[in-house]
């Protein structure tokens, strides 16, 4: 498809650089977000008609998750055509208001790329099944004979991170039983060789062409993916998923996949206003990741070392400082998060005992987590470098846990020995009204069924409301521009503070944060800007409650 729209200008161009090294970025998963035709989906049209929430909530940029034509097999993130929209989101001229009403709001827009794997529906994996062996068209992808005497055994003994074998089998055009594929996801997500020039020229195309329509950026999927190990050896170990995030696996963080980003680093610079790549990379640890942020590659990655950690001050503070030590070296910025499409919300995860995992379905103590969620986002958004919230977070929205079955999508759900396939928990769309027929989702029903009693934690419901969650966020935004100390750098000073509670410094800017279940009494460090709760100062000592974090003018 050619482009012919023209793109919009960026906010800020030619003022503003490293826009990225403190920028707080949304997260908007597109089918949860906004219903603008009533159909029950989200769609780009109702992103566009919400872009003023996240105005008025005081992000920096919006990542939208997957709108590209796609079978949806796996939410979206097995595409079809990377140059369309899908018809439940909308058209291409949608996705050009988006950016222009975005642009116009001073909001940058990243999109998701997902280049590790296409839809077994995209044009070139069709025609290569229809071509049959020996087709050109096979060697995009990791298709191989089969082990055995007959091929009847997969090429080697790697397991699909949603469960199950990584490979296929095909059938040939005659009818006979064919090669096998590969697939580190579901079957009909095969992945693409990254050996082969033909994908690489095809991805720097399909770069420049989001680029032409005003984008800023790109989160790239599984990042980590896209080279496998030579001769695809064998791994020797069943239940390979336990060993992901601790092993370096054939299949994951190859060395080979910084060569791609350093090509990609070429194509950004070909445009102005400060373009960015975003790494979601699964490693096994920060200083692996920070491979992916030298100054020739991308400009961030996703820190889910952090996203796993416990509410705990001792396990904190060192995933912390290991963080901004990785990154100096390669003068990137650190970044944070607690939520995202793929793991348990946070004020759900904090609600239940520590070592549960990030996929629960389990509502533990609401009370509970809410005011460690409140908590652990006062510490993440004081914290030097860029920090991620996931939709619906700055409502204190729960997971929903109790979702039955037979209404789940997770495709890892229906799957034996994969992710656990909850995610549909914190997918569920989200209210924006009291009532309604989906608390202001669309003028619908909602694609996943929300809770009952959702709407008493809608926008409307919170706003204006000084103890409500919204409003917390709005504050520590508002805070987080405007204090000296907050948002880009890459250093801290811990301070003296009784066990169980994390206090540090950053120029003029102090904060203080209870990890533990009861009252800890502190000297009083300055001004108290803002509190993730009720805290009374008397005097020069103050009494932090449980689980709350206060942030402090110095």
């Amino acid at each position: 498809m050619t482009q012919h729209l023209a793109a919009p200008a960026a906010p800020d161009s030619g003022t503003r650089t490293d826009w990225w090294r403190d920028a707080v970025i949304y997260q908007v998963y597109p089918r949860s977000f906004a219903d603008g035709n009533g159909d029950g989906m989200g769609d780009l049209e109702g992103i566009r008609a919400r872009l003023p929430h996240l105005k008025d909530l005081g992000v920096d940029a919006v990542w939208l998750s997957p709108f590209y034509a796609s079978p949806q097999a796996d939410a979206g993130y097995d595409v079809a055509d990377y140059r369309a929209i899908d018809p439940m989101f909308g058209t291409l001229h949608d996705a050009d208001a988006v950016i222009r009403d975005a642009h116009a709001l001073g909001l940058r827009i990243i999109v998701d790329l997902v280049p590790n794997h296409s839809s077994d529906r995209h044009d070139w994996f069709r025609r290569a099944l229809a071509d049959g062996p020996g087709s050109p068209l096979r060697e995009r992808y990791h298709f191989r004979p089969g082990k055995g005497s007959d091929g009847e055994l997969p090429p080697n003994d790697w397991e699909s991170v949603f469960g199950g074998p990584a490979w296929t089998r095909t059938t040939d055009p005659d009818g006979t039983p064919g090669d096998w594929y590969l697939h580190l996801f579901a079957p009909e997500q095969p992945d693409f060789n990254w050996e082969h020039p033909a994908v690489r020229d095809e991805f720097r195309s399909i770069l420049r062409f989001w680029l032409d329509m005003g984008v800023d950026g790109f989160r790239v999927d599984v990042a980590h993916g896209l080279i496998k190990a030579e001769g695809l050896p064998d791994i020797g170990h069943h239940d390979q998923l336990k060993l992901l995030g601790n092993d370096t696996m054939p299949f994951f963080d190859q060395d080979g996949v910084h060569e791609i980003y350093r090509s990609w680093r070429h194509v950004l610079a070909e445009y102005a206003g400060d373009r960015v790549l975003v790494a979601e990379a699964w490693t096994p640890t920060v200083e692996r990741t920070a491979h992916y942020v030298r100054p020739d590659e991308m400009h961030q990655a996703f820190n889910f070392q952090y996203l796993g950690t416990h509410w705990d001050a001792a396990e904190l503070r060192a995933v912390i400082d290991s963080s901004l030590a990785a990154m100096r070296p390669v003068g990137a910025p650190a970044t944070w998060v607690l939520s995202n499409h793929d793991v348990t919300r946070h004020a759900t995860r904090f609600a239940n005992p520590p070592g549960l995992g990030t996929q629960l379905r389990t509502a533990g103590d609401r009370a509970l987590g809410l005011r460690r969620a409140r908590a652990a986002t006062l510490l993440m958004l004081a914290l030097p470098g860029s920090a991620y919230l996931y939709q619906g977070e700055e409502l204190g929205l729960p997971d929903v846990t109790d979702l039955p079955d037979e209404v789940r999508q997770d495709p890892s759900f229906h799957r034996a020995q994969g992710q656990d396939g909850f995610r549909d928990g914190c997918r569920v769309p989200i209210p924006w009204t009291v009532d309604g027929p989906s608390y202001g989702f669309g003028a619908g029903g909602s694609w996943l069924p929300q809770p009952a009693g959702w709407g008493e934690l809608s926008v409307q419901a919170q706003t204006g409301d000084p103890t409500s969650t919204l409003e917390l966020y709005r504050a520590a935004l508002r805070a987080r521009r405007t204090q000296p100390g907050l948002g880009a750098g890459d250093d801290l000073e811990w301070t003296d503070a009784p066990a169980g509670v994390l206090a540090f410094r950053r120029e003029e800017f102090a904060c203080t944060a209870n990890t533990t279940g009861a009252p800890v009494r502190i000297a009083v460090p300055g001004r108290m800007l803002l509190a993730s709760g009720p805290v009374e100062v008397a005097g020069g000592e103050v009494e932090l409650p449980a689980d709350t974090t206060v942030w402090w003018a110095v």
